[in-house]
């Protein structure tokens, strides 16, 4: 083979692979493309700060019964005694005792 025929199927091969690569990013274009239009954009029927606030309410709304049932069942006390701030004030005054 003389060196203009290697030039020639070397320029072949090379344009071959452009031609390729070409190809190539315009499947990776058409695929990013089609990914877009499938994505939808969802509105959150609740927002994450209402969620929040739900979970900090319910979670205190969990204490305060906690707090009632151990109070009256397991300490003999009336339940809505223990959301009075003079039975936390004796309790402290105890804790501190020395």
């Amino acid at each position: 083979m003389s060196q203009e025929t290697k030039s020639n199927n070397t320029k072949k091969v090379n344009e071959k692979k452009q031609a390729q690569t070409k190809t190539n990013k315009e499947k990776r274009a058409d695929r990013k493309k089609q990914k877009q239009e499938e994505r939808k954009y969802v509105r959150r029927l609740i927002p994450i700060w209402a969620k929040v606030m739900i979970v900090v309410l319910l979670s205190l709304f969990a204490l305060m019964i906690g707090l009632i049932i151990g109070f009256s069942i397991l300490g003999d006390g009336s339940p809505l005694d223990v959301l009075k701030w003079e039975t936390w004030q004796h309790i402290i005054d105890y804790v501190k005792e020395d």
